[in-house]
């Protein structure tokens, strides 16, 4: 070992000799069970000066009470701490004193409040809890009025836990509840790990998603870009994507989820490459999608690829739209709900309503294997590629849909819309996309 090695491992293990238990309440002057907005400010002033202080091999600990607190948390350059939330951390919900960017005036840009909690390039860091600890964003003030809350703020809301540029991360016995916007923003991410975590974003107590529940827009689960992700153990409801591999990202795992919204997501993506992504072992109970993957605008004039990809031993139950979409992102990037960005929300219901496929968007390498869907409201699917560039290497094996004509759809007929994908059909598939090769056992035994 040289000499400079050794200095640095000797003042890390120094600093571990010295490491110390942080009370957020009795060493950080933080007050219990106080809404007020005066306690509120002082909480959130309370967390930032408790995390800077924080030095390799520290803990900090909220105690098993309420504190309520501002937004605007920031920190950086975490190494080798611990926090432990045994108790809530509770948002204020008061959206006029938000803390926003100083370096933007309110308004002029699309996201100027700042995050719930943001971490900058934690390293060795681990979020945890002596049983469950809760982050409670407070949500329903910032979604407002049913669509007219979307109109005075569209996506200029605060995320409910950012970490950005993480290494080596675990995120663990956490419940977060009902954040104003993104659950869990997780960019440029190396070696993070994310187990029985909770996320629940709702607007009522019904057991699938109402219309009044999916007025709470862009209310993602997990949200992750990078490498080497694990995602596992975990439970979200939602109404936005449940899970939404975003951005440049590779080598990422996705196991034992239970979860309802809008998807196991790969999307929305532009002009990023996205490759080696696994689901597996996981269900869905009355869900909107299910198996999820999306190209938008960008990659109509920049080239995306989404490949190598594997959705195994999956189970959907009762989704109230199309269980499998492997195409365009259905959604709006303005305030016209029907826009096509690049296929509308509206389409195809609205005859008038464009759906159309991304043209610099590759899809390649796709594998459904042991999916099970049962009671879809809507057709099976909906597999839409450019027919200047085709989905290739497409395999559905035993991919099952239970009562397929139970509901409407675009191709009721054929129970799949299907346009430019190079697919087989293998195991038990029923029904098969029209546009796939019929290899299953049936078709192979009916020769």
């Amino acid at each position: 070992m040289g000499r400079r090695a050794a200095e640095a491992l000797g003042l890390l293990l120094l600093a571990f000799a010295e490491a110390r238990v942080y009370d957020f309440q009795l060493d950080g002057g933080a007050l219990p069970n106080d809404a007020s907005l005066r306690a509120a400010w002082s909480n959130g002033q309370a967390m930032n000066a408790s995390l800077a202080s924080l030095q390799p091999g520290d803990t900090l600990i909220i105690p098993n009470r309420t504190f309520h607190l501002m937004g605007g948390v920031l920190a950086s350059n975490l190494h080798s701490v611990v926090i432990q939330i045994d108790g809530t951390l509770s948002f204020h919900a008061d959206l006029k004193e938000w803390p926003r960017n100083r370096y933007f005036p309110e308004n002029s840009v699309k996201h100027d409040v700042l995050d719930c909690l943001w971490l900058n390039h934690s390293a060795n860091l681990t979020i945890t809890s002596s049983g469950e600890g809760t982050l409670d964003g407070q949500g329903a003030a910032w979604w407002g009025i049913p669509g007219v809350g979307y109109l005075l703020h569209q996506e200029n809301r605060p995320k409910l836990l950012t970490l950005n540029g993480s290494r080596g991360v675990l995120v663990e016995k956490i419940r977060m509840l009902n954040s104003p916007y993104w659950t869990f923003w997780a960019p440029n991410s190396d070696g993070l790990e994310v187990r029985r975590v909770t996320i629940d974003a709702r607007r009522t107590s019904a057991d699938y998603h109402t219309v009044l529940d999916l007025t709470a827009f862009n209310t993602d689960g997990f949200d992750v870009t990078g490498t080497n992700v694990w995602i596992h153990d975990c439970t979200v409801w939602n109404d936005d994507d449940c899970i939404a591999v975003k951005g440049e990202a590779s080598n990422m795992l996705f196991e034992r989820i239970h979860a309802s919204g809008l998807g196991l997501t790969i999307g929305s993506i532009g002009a990023h490459r996205v490759r080696n992504i696994t689901f597996r072992n996981s269900t869905m109970h009355n869900s909107v999608k299910g198996i999820y993957m999306k190209f938008n605008g960008n990659a109509m004039s920049q080239p995306g690829q989404i490949e190598d990809v594997l959705y195994e031993d999956i189970v959907i139950d009762s989704p109230t739209q199309w269980p499998i979409w492997i195409g365009p992102a259905q959604q709006s990037d303005s305030l016209d709900f029907c826009a096509a960005h690049p296929c509308s929300l509206c389409w195809p219901v609205d005859p008038f309503a464009k759906c159309d496929a991304v043209s610099m968007g590759t899809y390649r390498n796709i594998t459904l294997r042991r999916v099970t869907i049962n009671n879809p409201k809507y057709s099976p699917g909906v597999l839409i590629a450019p027919s200047n560039n085709p989905a290739t290497g497409i395999i559905f094996d035993s991919v099952v849909v239970n009562n397929p004509a139970s509901g409407w759809g675009p191709h009721q007929k054929d129970y799949f819309r299907c346009e430019s994908f190079q697919g087989i059909a293998v195991g038990d598939t029923s029904p098969v996309p029209p546009c796939f090769k019929d290899l299953t056992l049936r078709a192979r035994q009916s020769k």
